[in-house]
This record gives C-alpha cells, sequence and structure tokens, in this order.
C-alpha cells in the first residue's frame, strides 16, 4: 500500500459550506479511484507567497490517503486540475 499526500489550496472567496463542499469533492475522486483516505488536515487561511488570480490569501487544506492504485494520484490531479475554485494543488508519494 503506498502512502500520498495530498495539499489543496482553495480559494478564499469561498464561504465555510462551499469550502468544505470543494474538500468533499476531493475526498470522493480519492475514494472513487481507489484511495483511502487516513486524514484530512484545515491549516486554515493563510498568506500566499504571491498573488494568484488576484488573491493574496487562500485556505489550505491537507489530505493523507492510501492506495495501491499507481494511477490514483495522476487521475486526482487530472480531475483537480479542472476545478475552478481550487488554486494550487501538489500530490506527493511518501517514502517509508
Amino acid at each position: 500500500m503506498n502512502k500520498y499526500e495530498l495539499v489543496v489550496v482553495v480559494s478564499a472567496k469561498l464561504e465555510e459550506e462551499e469550502r468544505a463542499a470543494e474538500i468533499e469533492k476531493v475526498s470522493n475522486l480519492v475514494t472513487r479511484f481507489g484511495g483511502t483516505i487516513t486524514d484530512v488536515e484545515e491549516w486554515g487561511k493563510k498568506k500566499l507567497a504571491y498573488e494568484i488570480q488576484k488573491m493574496s490569501e487562500a485556505y489550505y487544506y491537507f489530505i493523507h490517503f492510501d492506495t495501491d492504485n499507481t494511477d490514483c494520484p495522476n487521475e486526482i490531479e487530472d480531475q483537480i486540475r479542472i476545478m475552478e475554485n481550487v488554486i494550487r494543488y501538489l500530490c506527493v508519494k511518501v517514502e517509508a
């Protein structure tokens, strides 16, 4: 079982319910492509290093998941890439 970490940066313009819905969509993508979520951390609103889409702040979420499917991270990234309210993301494999 491979372990992965996914960081999702969500627009600060969204209300709390809308942000929760976006993270729920990401969580559903993980499970749909064969992953098992082990932890979801909300890091809160942070200042960005540089402006993205005229925003200087955004909400950060950190999702840990396990999967045997080696295509899972690529499939997730393909779907997150087209999500309008996700301004940045990064998925990395955790080495044991």
